[in-house]
Protein backbone atom coordinates (compact mmCIF):
# COMPACT_ATOMS: atom_id res chain seq x y z
CA UNK A 1 0.00 0.00 0.00
CA UNK A 2 2.92 2.74 1.02
CA UNK A 3 4.37 1.67 -2.79
CA UNK A 4 1.58 2.45 -4.49
CA UNK A 5 0.73 5.47 -2.64
CA UNK A 6 4.54 6.41 -3.20
CA UNK A 7 3.67 6.03 -6.62
CA UNK A 8 0.60 7.74 -7.03
CA UNK A 9 2.21 11.28 -5.12
CA UNK A 10 5.53 11.13 -7.67
CA UNK A 11 2.81 10.93 -10.76
CA UNK A 12 1.11 13.75 -8.65
CA UNK A 13 4.25 15.65 -8.46
CA UNK A 14 5.57 15.13 -12.19
CA UNK A 15 2.00 16.04 -13.49
CA UNK A 16 2.64 18.94 -11.47
CA UNK A 17 6.05 19.98 -12.69
CA UNK A 18 4.98 18.90 -16.45
CA UNK A 19 1.89 21.77 -15.98
CA UNK A 20 4.50 24.60 -14.47
CA UNK A 21 7.29 23.61 -17.34
CA UNK A 22 4.40 24.30 -19.82
CA UNK A 23 3.60 27.23 -18.79
CA UNK A 24 6.80 28.94 -19.83
CA UNK A 25 7.78 30.97 -22.50
CA UNK A 26 11.02 29.21 -22.34
CA UNK A 27 11.50 27.08 -25.72
CA UNK A 28 12.07 26.65 -29.22
CA UNK A 29 9.55 28.63 -31.09
CA UNK A 30 8.60 29.46 -34.97
CA UNK A 31 7.99 32.87 -35.78
CA UNK A 32 4.67 33.50 -38.03
CA UNK A 33 4.88 36.55 -40.14
CA UNK A 34 1.50 38.82 -39.40
CA UNK A 35 1.39 39.77 -42.83
CA UNK A 36 1.65 37.11 -44.89
CA UNK A 37 1.22 34.02 -42.56
CA UNK A 38 4.62 32.18 -43.38
CA UNK A 39 7.12 30.94 -41.10
CA UNK A 40 9.88 33.55 -40.69
CA UNK A 41 12.24 32.03 -37.64
CA UNK A 42 13.21 29.98 -35.55
CA UNK A 43 13.46 31.90 -31.89
CA UNK A 44 14.99 30.17 -28.89
CA UNK A 45 13.69 31.82 -25.46
CA UNK A 46 15.32 31.17 -22.42
CA UNK A 47 15.14 32.27 -19.01
CA UNK A 48 18.04 33.62 -16.28
CA UNK A 49 17.20 35.02 -13.25
CA UNK A 50 13.77 35.53 -13.77
CA UNK A 51 13.72 37.29 -17.12
CA UNK A 52 13.33 36.05 -20.78
CA UNK A 53 15.51 36.42 -23.52
CA UNK A 54 15.18 35.20 -27.29
CA UNK A 55 18.10 34.43 -29.81
CA UNK A 56 16.79 33.50 -32.88
CA UNK A 57 18.31 29.92 -34.26
CA UNK A 58 17.05 29.55 -37.79
CA UNK A 59 15.69 31.32 -40.49
CA UNK A 60 13.32 30.14 -43.23
CA UNK A 61 15.00 31.37 -46.63
CA UNK A 62 14.22 30.66 -50.17
CA UNK A 63 17.09 29.26 -51.71
CA UNK A 64 18.02 32.34 -53.47
CA UNK A 65 18.31 34.50 -50.65
CA UNK A 66 21.23 34.75 -48.54
CA UNK A 67 20.85 31.86 -45.48
CA UNK A 68 22.18 34.47 -42.94
CA UNK A 69 22.09 38.40 -44.07
CA UNK A 70 23.14 40.72 -41.55
CA UNK A 71 21.22 43.31 -40.07
CA UNK A 72 22.25 46.03 -42.20
CA UNK A 73 18.99 48.32 -40.88
CA UNK A 74 20.05 47.91 -36.79
CA UNK A 75 21.55 50.32 -34.75
CA UNK A 76 24.52 49.77 -32.16
CA UNK A 77 26.07 46.35 -31.39
CA UNK A 78 23.64 44.92 -33.89
CA UNK A 79 24.55 47.13 -36.96
CA UNK A 80 25.57 44.59 -39.40
CA UNK A 81 25.69 41.36 -37.55
CA UNK A 82 24.39 38.02 -38.35
CA UNK A 83 20.57 37.80 -37.88
CA UNK A 84 21.62 34.15 -36.82
CA UNK A 85 22.26 34.61 -33.02
CA UNK A 86 20.93 37.90 -32.79
CA UNK A 87 19.02 38.45 -29.39
CA UNK A 88 15.82 39.96 -30.70
CA UNK A 89 13.65 39.65 -27.53
CA UNK A 90 15.02 40.86 -24.05
CA UNK A 91 13.92 42.11 -20.47
CA UNK A 92 10.80 40.01 -20.52
CA UNK A 93 9.17 38.66 -16.83
CA UNK A 94 6.54 37.54 -15.57
CA UNK A 95 3.41 40.40 -14.55
CA UNK A 96 0.86 38.29 -13.64
CA UNK A 97 -0.66 36.11 -17.07
CA UNK A 98 1.51 38.19 -19.53
CA UNK A 99 5.16 38.30 -19.47
CA UNK A 100 6.12 42.40 -19.89
CA UNK A 101 9.02 44.95 -19.46
CA UNK A 102 10.69 43.71 -21.94
CA UNK A 103 11.47 44.94 -25.83
CA UNK A 104 11.35 43.16 -29.24
CA UNK A 105 13.64 43.96 -32.20
CA UNK A 106 12.48 43.71 -35.71
CA UNK A 107 15.72 42.72 -37.72
CA UNK A 108 14.02 44.02 -40.64
CA UNK A 109 14.01 47.24 -39.87
CA UNK A 110 16.07 47.65 -37.56
CA UNK A 111 13.59 49.48 -34.71
CA UNK A 112 13.18 48.13 -31.13
CA UNK A 113 9.60 47.91 -30.05
CA UNK A 114 8.25 47.56 -26.05
CA UNK A 115 7.14 44.22 -25.86
CA UNK A 116 4.66 41.94 -24.16
CA UNK A 117 3.83 38.34 -24.25
CA UNK A 118 1.30 35.51 -23.02
CA UNK A 119 0.52 32.25 -23.33
CA UNK A 120 -2.43 30.55 -25.60
CA UNK A 121 -3.74 27.37 -26.06
CA UNK A 122 -2.12 25.29 -23.28
CA UNK A 123 1.23 27.02 -23.68
CA UNK A 124 1.15 25.92 -27.70
CA UNK A 125 1.38 29.02 -28.86
CA UNK A 126 2.68 32.66 -28.02
CA UNK A 127 1.51 36.10 -28.53
CA UNK A 128 4.05 38.58 -29.11
CA UNK A 129 3.11 42.29 -28.92
CA UNK A 130 5.40 44.82 -30.11
CA UNK A 131 4.52 48.59 -29.65
CA UNK A 132 5.51 52.17 -29.48
CA UNK A 133 4.10 54.25 -26.11
CA UNK A 134 1.12 51.73 -25.22
CA UNK A 135 0.30 48.42 -26.17
CA UNK A 136 -2.88 49.82 -28.26
CA UNK A 137 -0.06 51.26 -30.65
CA UNK A 138 1.47 47.99 -32.05
CA UNK A 139 1.67 44.71 -34.08
CA UNK A 140 1.06 41.01 -32.99
CA UNK A 141 2.30 37.71 -34.26
CA UNK A 142 1.46 34.71 -32.99
CA UNK A 143 3.95 31.94 -32.32
CA UNK A 144 3.85 28.55 -32.47
CA UNK A 145 5.98 26.41 -29.98
CA UNK A 146 8.35 23.76 -31.67
CA UNK A 147 9.67 22.07 -28.04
Amino acid sequence: MKISSLWLLAAGFGTCLAAWAQASPAGLWKTIDDETGKPRALVRISESGGEFRGKIEKLFRTPEQDPNPKCDKCEGSNRDQPKIGMTVISGMRLDGSEYTGGQILDTESGKVYKSKMSLQDDGKKLNVRGYIGMPMFGRSQTWLREE
